[in-house]
């Protein structure tokens, strides 16, 4: 039997979603209660791989045990073996053609700016932070050239495994609430540290350094080296992942800025 689940965590208590040898990281923390409450081992795929420092607000996985529970025991039952920075949110049963990578639609990723002359003294896991002024209309303005299929390798790390570039987005907006930037940014699918690019190159935009027609030029030229610095970790966010609605899988909120 086949089950989604949703979580979120903090990812600055975790070396990343991929299990590692020696280091603690989420999909490891999660396996490891899943396991306890099926008694059997249990191995989980992810929607999306985050990195060391990602947090998560909408991650959906899927797990199969041919255990009997309810979806409270999976929920009371993982929950208390999980630690303190990671929860199940939902379990849903689905049947066997749900793939939680493969089968997403689309993903949507949150990226705060904490946008003031001193570093934050209070949450500091949760913000990229910018010492200079940004201009966020400028950078909305740039990130529309994003809209739309287009080849990323531009915004595409040297890690990157996957087999092509092209990807589609389908909605950015940059705006400012307050010191803090929000950039929200939905695709059907991600490079590997391609957000955190796009927002180290959204930045010198932002602070009146390059124009938004250089922006573009990045884009088209697909050549990393002429992008920007890739953003720091913290600052990035996976709020909501969209499937079939034949799986009734909960669409989570929009999030709102992390706070501590």
């Amino acid at each position: 039997m086949r089950h989604a689940l949703g979580l979120e965590y903090d990812g600055s208590a975790f070396f990343g979603w991929q299990r590692q040898h020696q280091t603690l990281t989420v999909q490891q923390s999660l396996e490891d209660a899943l396991s306890v409450v099926a008694d059997h081992s249990v191995t989980v795929i992810c929607a999306g791989r985050t990195d060391t420092g990602v947090h998560a607000r909408g991650q959906v996985v899927h797990f199969d045990s041919p255990s009997e529970r309810k979806h409270r025991q999976w929920m009371l039952g993982v929950n208390s073996n999980l630690p303190g920075a990671v929860r199940a949110m939902w379990v849903r049963t689905v049947d066997d053609t749900f793939h939680a990578r493969f089968g997403a639609y689309s993903r949507s990723y949150q990226y705060t700016i904490l946008n003031r002359w001193v570093r934050p003294a209070i949450g500091s896991s949760y913000y990229g932070w910018v010492r200079q002024p940004l201009d966020a209309r400028r950078m909305d303005r740039a990130a529309k050239y994003l809209v739309g299929t287009h080849d990323f390798s531009a915004f595409r790390s040297s890690g990157c495994s996957a087999n092509h570039a092209t990807r589609e987005i389908t909605s950015i907006e940059v705006c400012r609430e307050g010191d803090t930037v929000l950039i929200n940014i939905t695709a059907n699918a991600f490079l590997y540290h391609m957000v955190r690019n796009i927002v180290g190159t959204l930045i010198p935009v932002g602070r009146g350094e390059q124009s938004v027609q250089w922006f573009r030029t990045v884009l088209e030229s697909g050549q990393r080296e002429l992008a920007g610095k890739t953003a720091a970790s913290q600052g990035l966010c996976l709020v909501k992942v969209r499937y079939d609605p034949k799986f009734k899988i909960p669409e989570q909120h929009e999030a709102f800025p992390l706070r501590p």
